[in-house]
Parts: C-alpha cells; structure tokens; sequence
C-alpha cells in the first residue's frame, strides 16, 4: 500500500512546490518600487529654478500684469465655493471658447458678473451629448473640483465636474477609478 501511496503523493508535492514558487515570482515582479518623496529644501530648489527659466519669467511678467491680475481676481472670486463643492449658479454667455483655445468641450459662462471659461476636457465620448443643447442665457448649477488659469487665456478656467438646468442633471464627470 504504501508503494502506491508514495509514488501518487510525489508528483502532487512536485506540482504544489512549482505553483507556489511560480506565485511568488509573479508577486514580486508585481510591487513596484515607491516613489521617494521629496524634501521640502528639493522642492524649494525646483520650484526656484521654474521660476528663473524663460517660461516662469514670462508667468511671473504675465501675473503681475492688469489681465494677469484681473484672471487671478476672478478665479480667487469663486476658489471657496469650488474648494468646499458647493453649487454655483452661472448663465451661458457664449456657446464657443475663446479663439485658439486647446481646452476641448466647453462654453463661455458668467458668474457674478465676471465671465469664465467652463471647460469638460476633450470631446471623445457622447459624455457631452445632453451638453449639446444648451443655449445662450440659459441659467445653470455648477460644481468644479478646480479653477486654472494660464497666461494664453484671458479668462480663468472652471473643470466642469457637474452641470444643473432646470433640476435636471444634464452632466456629472465620473471620477477616474484605481488611479491617481
């Protein structure tokens, strides 16, 4: 009996041993090292050195300027109400973006008498199909989780994150999953 009972456990410890060390290859081939976190005497360096290259010159000029100021004013305006979600209610002022804009999907609105760009991000998807029938002067609900600016747009950006016309949901971005 125990001829036949050895020769049927071999191959099975045989088989278990490879199949565990298999799993422990894959496992560490899996773990990817950690970034290092920075220090804040590198991150002071790095941001010195951005701020002395032609590109943080012209940024540095471009915010000290009346449009730079006046963008910076605007954003800072509504930076509380996006910083806690809160709704924000906007009018559509224009259904293009400004000439030359690279933002994708978006319109121009204004909130509190000062206007800004409502930016969705690139037009791949029929995400923007109900978005399509907005028209000038429609009163809207906002959310945004951010408010950007840069010196190429006079006008501070708003991330479309939820958009409201008459109580009905007409957008609401779904957060990106697994990821950053």
């Amino acid at each position: 009996m125990k001829k036949i009972i050895y020769p049927l456990i071999l191959p099975l410890a045989i088989a278990s041993g490879l199949a565990f060390a298999n799993h422990e290859i894959k496992s560490e081939t899996l773990k990817k090292p950690s970034p290092k976190s920075r220090s804040a005497m590198d991150m002071k360096v790095e941001n010195k050195k951005l701020e002395t290259s032609p590109d943080g010159i012209k940024f540095k000029k471009w915010q000290a300027s009346s449009q730079g100021i006046k963008v910076l004013n605007s954003a800072a305006k509504i930076r509380n109400q996006v910083k806690d979600s809160i709704n924000i209610e906007a009018v559509i002022t224009s259904l293009y973006l400004p000439l030359g804009s690279q933002l994708g999907f978006g319109v121009m609105i204004r909130i509190k008498s000062e206007d800004y760009i409502l930016s969705f991000g690139l037009e791949n998807s029929n995400d923007f199909q109900q978005l399509h029938s907005l028209k000038v002067n429609d009163k809207i609900m906002i959310r945004s989780h951010s408010v950007m600016y840069a010196p190429k747009y006079s006008y501070p950006i708003v991330q479309g994150d939820y958009l409201e016309r008459d109580g009905k949901i007409m957008y609401k971005r779904i957060p990106r999953q697994g990821g950053c």
